[in-house]
C-alpha cells in the first residue's frame, strides 16, 4: 500500500509542480509591455512549439524521430517551474544553464523514469543530435512567430518602452534604428543569432512579410 501511495504522490507532485508553468507569463512579453487581455504563458509556448514541430516535420520531411522531438519539447521548459522564465538579457548563459539543470534534476528526481527524461532534456539543451537541433530551432522560431502575431494585433508600442533593458542590446538598437518593426526586429535578431537551416529561415522570411490581422 505504501508503494502505491508513493507512486501516486510522485505523479501528483510532478504534475502540480509542472502546472505552475500555466501561470508563468513569458518574460519577453512582459519586458516589451505587450498589451493584451491574455498574454502567453510558458505552458502555452510548450504547446505552440510542439504544433510547430509537427508542421515543420510534415512539410519539409526531416529525417528525424518526431516522437522523440515532441517528448523533448514537452519537458524543455520544466526547469522554469522553479527558476522562472529568464531571458538572455537578464542572466548569463552559463549561470542560467546551471540553475536550470539543477532545477530539472530536482523536479524529475521523484519519478522512476526521471533519469531517462532528464537525459532527453540534456540532449535538447546540447543542440547536437538531429532531433535536438530540430527541436531547438522550433523553440526559437515559435517565439518569433508569436511575436509576429502580437505585432499584427498591435499589442506593442515602441514609444512606450521605459525600463526595457532589451532595447539597449546593440543588435536590437541597430535593427530598430534601421526602421524595422517590433516583429521584424525580433525575426531578424533570431536569424542572426540562431542556427536556422534553410527551411526554418524560409518560414521566418515568409512570416516577416505576411500580413497578419
Amino acid at each position: 500500500m505504501s508503494e502505491t501511495v508513493s507512486k501516486e504522490k510522485n505523479v501528483l507532485d510532478y504534475y502540480i509542480l509542472c502546472s505552475r508553468l500555466k501561470n508563468v507569463i513569458r518574460t519577453g512579453w512582459k519586458d516589451w509591455k505587450v498589451q493584451r487581455e491574455r498574454v502567453e504563458s510558458v505552458a502555452e509556448h510548450v504547446f505552440g512549439v510542439q504544433m510547430l514541430a509537427l508542421a515543420m516535420k510534415s512539410e519539409y520531411q526531416y529525417d528525424i524521430d518526431i516522437m522523440k522531438v515532441i517528448f523533448m519539447l514537452a519537458v524543455h521548459e520544466i526547469g522554469e517551474a522553479v527558476i522562472g522564465d529568464l531571458t538572455r538579457f537578464q542572466i548569463g548563459a552559463d549561470e542560467k544553464e546551471k540553475l536550470e539543470h539543477e532545477a530539472v534534476h530536482r523536479i524529475l528526481g521523484g519519478l522512476m523514469d526521471g533519469p531517462q527524461i532528464e537525459a532527453l532534456f540534456l540532449e535538447f539543451d546540447a543542440h547536437e543530435t538531429p532531433e535536438a537541433l530540430f527541436a531547438y530551432q522550433c523553440d526559437k522560431l515559435e517565439c518569433d512567430l508569436q511575436c509576429r502575431l502580437y505585432d499584427g494585433e498591435g499589442c506593442v508600442d515602441l514609444s512606450c518602452q521605459e525600463g526595457n533593458a532589451t532595447m539597449d542590446d546593440p543588435l536590437v538598437k541597430e535593427l530598430l534604428d534601421s526602421g524595422a518593426s517590433w516583429s521584424e526586429m525580433w525575426l531578424k535578431f533570431s536569424q542572426r543569432n540562431y542556427p536556422y537551416d534553410e527551411h526554418f529561415r524560409a518560414v521566418s522570411d515568409y512570416a516577416m512579410h505576411l500580413e497578419i490581422m
